[in-house]
Formats: C-alpha cells, sequence, structure tokens
C-alpha cells in the first residue's frame, strides 16, 4: 500500500472553508497569472507541420510541466500563438480559483461545493465592442489556415483549429444557448468541419435543424480564458447556458458581444471567433483524430461543414490547444477534477446517502473508470450508489467500469481503489453488468459492423468492492493505522523518505 494522497475524512471540511477568486477573465490574464507562479515557457519558431505537436505531447503527460507558448510560428499570421498544457502544475488550482497547496481531491471537492452544488447563475451582459473585434474578416479575405493550428498527431487527417475550443449554438425550438467543446479541423481556407458525437447538446441542437431543413447558425470560439473552456466541455445541465454557470463562479456576469451574422453570444474578450453556418446536407469527409481514449476510434466519415462567413480576433490572437493524447494526459488531468465533482453532485441529488467521495480516473480520461465510496448505511447502498453513478448524467457517457468502495479508501489513489477491488469483491456475486449504455462513434471497443450500422451503445461494470453490508463487521481488519497515526508517523519520520 502507498501511502494516501490525501486525508479522506478532512476533505469535505478543508473544502468547504476555502473562499475561491478567479482572478481571470480572458487568455492573457490567466498566462499572467501562471507566469506569476513560474509556470509558462515561451517556445519560439516551431512549425505547425510536426514540431509543435510532437513538443506538445512531450509535455502533456507531465502533470508538473510547465505551459508552453508557441510563437513566430512560420507561415503564421505575424504575432499569433498557440497555448498548450494549461492544467497542470499549481495552476491547476490558480485556473479553478483555489490555493495552490489543496490536494486534487480537496480540489475537485472545493470545485463541487462553491460551483456546482447550488449551480450558481448569473447571465451574462451584452456589451457593444470587445478586444475581439480588433481585427474583422469577411468576404474574399477569410482564410482560417493563416493561424498557427499546429498538425496534432501524424495521423490525424487534417488541422484541428478546435481543441481547446468551444462551439456557440441556439436550440432553434427553446431558444436556449449552448457553448459545448466539439473538435474542428480546418477543410480549406473557407470551411471547417467539427464532430458531435450523439446525445451531446450541441448534436441534438443541430439535428432540429435539419429536421426543420434549416442551416444552423454557430459561432466557434478559439481562444477563450480556461475557465470558460472548463465549462465548454463539462456536462452542464441540458438547457443551462454556460456563460451563466461561468458568471456564477466569477461571481461577475460574463461580457459578450453579439457576432453580427449569426446573432450568437460570444465572449467580448475572446482570442479567435470563427462564424458561419452548416447547411443541411452539406458535408465532406472529416477525420481521423488522435482522440481521448488514446486511438483513432473513428474513421474518416462525412461530417457536416461549417460554411465560414466572418472571422474576428484579436491582435497577436492566442490559440487554446487542448489536444488529447494516450491518458493520462492534460484532458485526463482537468476532467477528472471537474467530472468528479459533478459525478459526486450527481449522485447527491439523486438522493443517495452517505456519498464520501467520487473520482473520474485520470488513466480511463476520467470517463472509462469512476470510483465511488460510501459509508454504508443499509443492504443495497453500494449497489444503489454504483447504478446511480453509471447512469448518471455526467457519468452515463461512454463509461466502463464503476467501482464502489468503503470511506476508508481514497478514491483518487488508483492503487487503494484496485486494492479493495481485488480484496472486497467476489466475482461470481459483486459484478452488475448493464448493457446497451450511451456510449460514442470514438469508442474503439465496438466492433465496425455495428458502428456501421449505428450502433454506438456499450456495457458497463459496476463492481461492489465494499465490505458485505450484513458482516461487514466481522470482515477482517486492516493491517495499517488509522488516519491520525498514519498522519502523526508522516510528521515524525517523513524525513526518512527524502
Amino acid at each position: 500500500m502507498t501511502k494516501p494522497s490525501n486525508d479522506k475524512m478532512s476533505a469535505d471540511a478543508s473544502s468547504s472553508n476555502v473562499t475561491p477568486n478567479v482572478t481571470y477573465t480572458d487568455l492573457r490574464e490567466w498566462i499572467e497569472e501562471a507566469r506569476k507562479l513560474g509556470e509558462v515557457r515561451d517556445v519560439n519558431g516551431l512549425n505547425w507541420q510536426e514540431e509543435i505537436g510532437m513538443a506538445s505531447e512531450v509535455v502533456l503527460h507531465d502533470e508538473n510541466a510547465p505551459a508552453v507558448l508557441f510563437g513566430e510560428v512560420p507561415g503564421s499570421l505575424p504575432g499569433s500563438r498557440v497555448l498548450v498544457n494549461f492544467f497542470g502544475g499549481l495552476r491547476q488550482r490558480m485556473t479553478l480559483g483555489f490555493p495552490t497547496d489543496l490536494t486534487k481531491l480537496e480540489l475537485s471537492e472545493a470545485f463541487r461545493v462553491n460551483y456546482m452544488a447550488d449551480l450558481k447563475r448569473i447571465p451574462p451582459v451584452v456589451v457593444k465592442d470587445g478586444p475581439i473585434f480588433e481585427n474583422i474578416i469577411t468576404g474574399d479575405d477569410i482564410d482560417v489556415t493563416k493561424f498557427p493550428t499546429p498538425k496534432w498527431h501524424d495521423g490525424d487527417g487534417g488541422r484541428y483549429i478546435g481543441t481547446g475550443s468551444f462551439n456557440v449554438t441556439r436550440d432553434p425550438d427553446e431558444g436556449w444557448v449552448n457553448c459545448g467543446t466539439y473538435r474542428v479541423m480546418i477543410h480549406d481556407e473557407k470551411s471547417v468541419g467539427f464532430f458531435i458525437s450523439p446525445g451531446k447538446h450541441g448534436r441534438i441542437q443541430r439535428e432540429k435543424y435539419e429536421a426543420r431543413g434549416e442551416p444552423m447558425p454557430v459561432a466557434i470560439v478559439v481562444g477563450a480564458d480556461p475557465m470558460s473552456f472548463l465549462m465548454g466541455s463539462s456536462e452542464i445541465p441540458y438547457g443551462v447556458n454556460e456563460y451563466e454557470v461561468i458568471g456564477g463562479i466569477r461571481g461577475k456576469a460574463v461580457e459578450v458581444v453579439i457576432a453580427p451574422l449569426t446573432g450568437l453570444p460570444v465572449p467580448a474578450n475572446a482570442e479567435i471567433v470563427i462564424e458561419g453556418f452548416v447547411q443541411p446536407g452539406n458535408v465532406r469527409p472529416e477525420g481521423p483524430f488522435g482522440e481521448w481514449m488514446g486511438y483513432y476510434g473513428s474513421d474518416v466519415r462525412d461530417e457536416p461543414v461549417m460554411d465560414i462567413k466572418a472571422i474576428y480576433h484579436r491582435n497577436n490572437p492566442i490559440i487554446l490547444g487542448c489536444a488529447p493524447q494516450r491518458p493520462p494526459d492534460e484532458i485526463a488531468r482537468y476532467r477528472a477534477l471537474t467530472r468528479s465533482a459533478i459525478v459526486r453532485e450527481n449522485i447527491v441529488k439523486a438522493g443517495v446517502p452517505d456519498v464520501v467521495a467520487a473520482w473520474a480516473h485520470e488513466i480511463g480520461t476520467a470517463r472509462l473508470l469512476l470510483a465511488v465510496s460510501i459509508k454504508q448505511r443499509y443492504g443495497g447502498h453500494s449497489k444503489q450508489a454504483g447504478h446511480i453513478a453509471c447512469m448518471c448524467h455526467a457519468g452515463a457517457y461512454a463509461g466502463r467500469y464503476v467501482i464502489v468502495v468503503d470511506d476508508d479508501i481514497d478514491v483518487s489513489n488508483l492503487e487503494e481503489v484496485i486494492w479493495a477491488m481485488l480484496t472486497r469483491s467476489d466475482p461470481a456475486t459483486s459484478i452488475d453488468i448493464i448493457t446497451n449504455a450511451w456510449s460514442t462513434p470514438l469508442d474503439p471497443r465496438i466492433e465496425p459492423w455495428r458502428k456501421d450500422a449505428g450502433d454506438f451503445t456499450n456495457s458497463r461494470a459496476i463492481i461492489d468492492a465494499c465490505r458485505p453490508y450484513h458482516w461487514k463487521d466481522q470482515y477482517p481488519k486492516v493491517n495499517q493505522p488509522s488516519p491520525e497515526m498514519r498522519k502523526l508517523a508522516q510528521q515524525r519520520f517523513g524525513y526518512l523518505l527524502k
């Protein structure tokens, strides 16, 4: 057994006493805050064809690596840059607005308690102008290829300007605005394509436009502040505008401008906004792209195309890059923190008592492996927690395994979770299987013939790794000291590890 990464029993108390403070409102202010922490490195002169992607792959797997700002990219718009690896080191805490001394489980719990529990919402405020309109490009001058968009992986089918971006769309029936993160591929100077997995809010809205036979207005925000990107890639409830949630987190309204051609709200201080329309039936081959499970899970397929009608950008614009790699990587880090908080909140709001913690593990890119700890109160409690974790909104998409453990296990420590599974579960009686669950074309385990038929479902295993409730008091004791004694031992003899 390795030393737990944090004190499980004190995580709630530590997190609830923290007052959050998000100190930035745009990507440039975030960079300055990260520089104060000594966690930004400038690299100039690398090309977009392969070198930026290669360098990114090196740093994105290392939690302690700096954020890297690539500039002077040959053949690109002078002054334009690419930022990668924003979510690492101490800047993880800064990004979410919390002190830099919190453990990752405390940070996730602070995010849940302060932001997600009540889902504070402040509507955005429309302003007339903003830095995003420093440069306005329309007509024959439109050329999205002039930005330093990397080819992120060797096997990618093209350059993906949309990795750390979000798409702004409006529901044609209900009128609410969605900000969702979907990969965006450059086709040519005046068109891009974006893949949206079935069931995602942006996909639902797009299908409504298609059913109406109407073009879908879209504004793609490239280079928003990291908190806005994180909310665009999180499971915000259906019908809720992410700008309202971001405003609630900051404690003040997000300033947006109205994109002139689509009427969609976009951040006034974004770096780049690409505005256009998706015409029904207008598709082109898209992909492949090295995706978040660590595979080229979906091959080249026809996907909708957005015709670009305008591009807006700040002077010296910055692309926020967040390209997936084989996990664990940057995407795994930020999803683990935010999704773990949302999963726990989903389980609690479903009525499950005494949920101690939840963790969406990095090795599964915060989707494939969920661990939930509970303080058992009744027979069936662990089964209830596991099934709800598996099928709640934040846990349902593209999951694989859910492991439920007792409250003496640190759910963020993979070794502890697996130890509990190996010593407290029985393969014949402790595993439930769910079939026909919501997955994605990106899932590499779905058979090719099922994908061809449009069947993107998978199965789930829910593993009860708690001490059997009806004889849990007779279960053999663990041969380790109490949390209090472990803490004392660390204080007295921790110097032996240095």
